[in-house]
């Protein structure tokens, strides 16, 4: 049986909640590209505003804590996965700074839905 992440179910929602709500009236940059992000997009729309996990759950991330949730495309998050950008610059002590070094399939800001 599949295991329900923490951020989905128990005490974690809540939080996770009351703290998405906080980014989403905060933020307005996707945490993964850099790009502004468009609040009035809804879901299917590839740009349509979401809540990413800056250390992934799986990789030992808090599933609730402000300090890792960001704002992000949902297209950047979809690309992102569970995946961790590394400091590569002189000196790394191996630190996670972020994920906006990532690959993207196509360039999502030109989209138009059918």
């Amino acid at each position: 049986m599949q295991k329900l992440r923490p951020d989905k179910t128990g005490t974690h929602r809540t939080v996770y909640e009351s703290n998405r709500k906080k980014i989403m009236k905060t933020q307005s940059i996707c945490g993964i590209c850099g790009r502004p992000v468009d609040k009035s997009l809804k879901p299917p729309h590839p740009l349509a505003p979401c809540i990413d996990h800056i250390i992934p759950v799986n990789k030992g991330g808090h599933p609730s804590d402000i300090k890792n949730l960001q704002l992000a495309h949902a297209t950047c998050n979809r690309q992102k996965s569970d995946k961790l950008f590394k400091d590569t610059s002189p000196g790394d002590k191996g630190l996670v700074l972020g994920n906006r070094n990532l690959p993207h399939s196509i360039d999502w800001t030109s989209y138009k839905s059918k």
